[in-house]
């Protein structure tokens, strides 16, 4: 990761790209077989580092 978040940030964050997801949003990377929960998509994304959202600190 380029960037290290505190655990606060890293669960925002991906709770937000989870909420955008369930909404409708579409995926930033090939969603594996077999998942539908958005907030583990959303956690891949930010495994990947795809995550259109910035933190200013």
């Amino acid at each position: 990761m380029a960037e290290q978040y505190s655990k606060f940030e890293k669960a925002r964050i991906i709770s937000a790209r989870a909420l955008q997801l369930a909404y409708g949003a579409p995926p930033l990377v090939k969603v594996p077989a077999g998942m539908i929960n958005p907030i583990d998509l959303a956690e891949v994304e930010f495994d990947k580092e795809v995550i259109p959202i910035t933190v200013l600190k």
